[in-house]
């Protein structure tokens, strides 16, 4: 009777029960390339970085949210950090771009949320950054506002999304530890035909090397032959695009990359495009239908970037192009990382008309893995 109390209460609210915890990859004995992580294996590795969700689960049909991504502790506008964008596939709706490619800047927090609510994450973004303390005097605001198209789990017609939404993303950033998959922007996302999300990951350069750190937030909802460190897990389960005319590939991936290590935007405009080459390490393709996009930021204080100042030249030692191929490869493998950790923390979902997209199975990926040798025996 018990049992069947829980299934009907299951039922009314629309969303799966689960009785197990959700496992990130490396706790499997998935180790992602050669570097060491960070601490919590997440963004917030970066100090200062914080990550905040505002998720929307009502009824059968709003499955949806909001994920904000800040750089540091302070007023971002008042010192902003140095920023560039790359787009891997422009099939997107990136607010903001063109002015952080002009200047090389960024002065609010990251948001990401779904296709049809950019308008109010620019909103809801402009009206915290106003209101902060220092910024009585504002009259412009670039608000960076990225998205994926979650309409097949939420009803995305409905604009659902508001400014105060937007708000508490930001309000709800922590440092720590990062709650992944089916939260914030990742609610109603889907990527490689099982239920994608949010995930995150990064590493830690040893000392000799400059001890930075590299973390990486991703927000996935897209398609390809799915491949787990170097396993063929897509083909082997003949899940990809083309095993059947009718899936399709289509969708976007925002990735978010940051770093203490003291970058300007020409380094980090290098250090967006290696991004990429993590996400196609995962067996994304960057379809035509697919927005995709990298946002990269140093958060170092050196490189701190005052909006009002008198000095006439920038300060602030900048890291040598020579130095740099141990970022490029840190954020490859975090960013490779992430976007599993995304499919790993996701749970079957059920939204919008009945549609239902399942998990990826841990229980018919493991064995595929250890024959390909991509789990590290214990």
């Amino acid at each position: 009777m018990k049992l069947l109390s829980i299934a009907f209460l299951c039922l009314i609210l629309a969303q799966p029960c689960f009785s197990q915890d959700k496992k990130r990859a490396r706790e499997y004995g998935i180790e992602i390339g050669v570097m060491a992580t960070g601490k919590n294996n997440a963004i917030t590795d970066v100090p200062g970085v914080s990550v905040g969700h505002q998720t929307l689960i009502k009824g059968n049909q709003i499955r949806t949210g909001v994920t904000a991504v800040l750089p540091h502790q302070g007023n971002l506008f008042q010192s902003k950090v140095p920023a560039a964008i790359y787009i891997g596939n422009g099939f997107g709706k990136l607010a903001g771009i063109s002015q952080v490619k002009e200047l090389g800047n960024l002065e609010t927090p990251i948001i990401l949320t779904n296709t049809l609510s950019v308008p109010m994450g620019i909103q809801g973004t402009v009206k915290y950054t106003l209101g902060l303390e220092g910024n009585e005097n504002i009259g412009s605001v670039n608000a960076v506002v990225g998205e994926t198209n979650d309409g097949y789990l939420n009803d995305i017609r409905g604009m659902h999304i508001t400014e105060d939404d937007v708000i508490s993303a930001i309000g709800n950033a922590k440092v720590g530890i990062v709650t992944e998959g089916n939260v914030g922007a990742g609610t109603g996302t889907r990527a490689f035909g099982y239920k994608g999300g949010i995930g995150t990951s990064s590493r830690k350069l040893p000392e000799s090397l400059g001890g930075y750190t590299v973390g990486v937030l991703v927000q996935t909802n897209f398609g390809g032959v799915l491949t787990i460190n170097g396993a063929p897990v897509g083909k082997e389960l003949e899940q990809f695009p083309f095993s059947n005319a009718i899936k399709k590939s289509d969708g976007s991936c925002m990735i978010v990359v940051l770093t203490d290590a003291p970058l300007d935007a020409r380094l980090l405009e290098r250090v967006t495009k290696r991004a990429m080459m993590g996400l196609a390490r995962t067996g994304g393709i960057a379809s035509n239908g697919s927005g995709d996009y990298v946002i990269a930021a140093s958060t170092a204080e050196s490189m701190r970037i005052p909006h009002r100042t008198s000095e006439r030249f920038d300060k602030g030692d900048v890291l040598k192009n020579d130095f740099m191929s141990p970022i490029f490869m840190a954020t490859i493998e975090a960013t490779e990382e992430a976007i599993i950790n995304s499919l790993f923390m996701a749970k079957t979902m059920q939204g919008r008309d009945g549609n239902s997209t399942e998990a990826l199975s841990i229980d018919k990926i493991l064995p595929i893995l250890k024959k390909y040798g991509a789990i590290k025996e214990k």
